[in-house]
């Protein structure tokens, strides 16, 4: 009995020798698997240590509870696709996205280089809005008549899309939620 205590002390002391402490890999939200049973703290997950293998962490990314959109009256070549209007109903948040970049007209007179303007508002069931979009931001020391240009432009630019044709899954999902809309005028005014 005394010689398997012996053979068991000396395999269990070199493996605790050589183990170092795993640090905590600092990148937010790296996919880092673990599994429940280990002695470490990793990437949030749910799993039951009945499961076999290592846990895939479910990640809750921090989108909030709005759903947020850039939209810039010239878009850079690489985003040129991004503000094709789909030919179908909307099934996604990129289809929506794309549909609201594909309406956006910026005003003609009374514009503004590097305006930028955001707004907030919600979409029923039927892809019509709840309300008129609440106006949140707007670029430090423009005139109000400049303001309310930008806002009659963002207002008749939604209209014009409405109402939206989603597919039933996200008719549900996006009824209510609140979408916050950046407009930004990054075209070169008076050249």
């Amino acid at each position: 009995m005394w010689r398997g205590i012996l053979v068991f002390l000396l395999l269990a002391v070199p493996a605790t020798a050589h183990a170092r402490p795993r640090q905590i890999n600092p990148i937010p939200f790296a996919h880092e698997p673990c599994s429940v049973l280990d002695g470490r703290p990793c990437t949030p997950s749910y799993c039951s240590p009945l499961e076999p293998g290592p846990c895939i962490p479910e990640i809750d990314y921090p989108t909030g509870q709005n759903l947020q959109l850039t939209i810039e009256s010239v878009p850079a070549e690489a985003d040129r696709a991004r503000y094709q209007k789909p030919d179908h109903d909307l099934d996604t948040i990129g289809d929506l996205f794309a549909e609201l970049r594909s309406c956006w007209s910026p005003p003609s007179d009374n514009a503004r280089a590097g305006m930028q303007m955001s707004v907030r508002f919600s979409f029923n069931r039927a892809g019509g809005l709840i309300g008129p979009p609440r106006f949140t931001f707007a670029t430090p020391g423009v005139p109000a008549d400049t303001r309310t240009t930008y806002l009659k432009a963002i207002n008749s630019s939604l209209n014009a899309c409405l109402p939206l044709k989603f597919t039933g899954g996200l008719a549900g999902a996006l009824a209510g939620r609140p979408i916050a809309i950046r407009y930004v005028d990054n075209r070169e005014l008076g050249r």
